[in-house]
C-alpha cells in the first residue's frame, strides 16, 4: 500500500518519456486552379442595335458575332483542356 504512490508517480513519468518521434516532412497535395486567366468575353452587338439595322447589315453583324463567339469558345475549350 505504501508503494502505490511511488508506483503511480513512476508510471505517469514513464508515459511522458515514451513519446513517438514527430514526422519531419509531410507531403500533402494542395489543390491549385488549373486556369490562370479566363479569356476575355467578346463584345457583341446588343439586340436593340441589331433591331435597328437593315437586312444586309444585320447579316454582316451576325456573321461577325458568330466568328467572335467561335474564337471565344475555342479559347475556352483550350483552357479547359489544359485542366485534364
Amino acid at each position: 500500500m505504501r508503494f502505490a504512490p511511488i508506483w503511480l508517480a513512476a508510471s505517469l513519468t514513464a508515459g511522458c518519456a515514451a513519446t513517438p518521434p514527430l514526422p519531419r516532412e509531410v507531403k500533402v497535395p494542395v489543390p491549385v486552379p488549373c486556369i490562370t486567366q479566363v479569356p476575355a468575353r467578346p463584345d457583341v452587338q446588343p439586340d436593340a442595335r441589331l433591331a435597328e439595322l437593315d437586312d444586309y447589315q444585320l447579316v454582316l453583324e451576325l456573321a461577325r458575332d458568330r466568328r467572335l463567339r467561335q474564337a471565344y469558345e475555342a479559347e475556352l475549350e483550350a483552357a479547359i483542356a489544359g485542366c485534364r
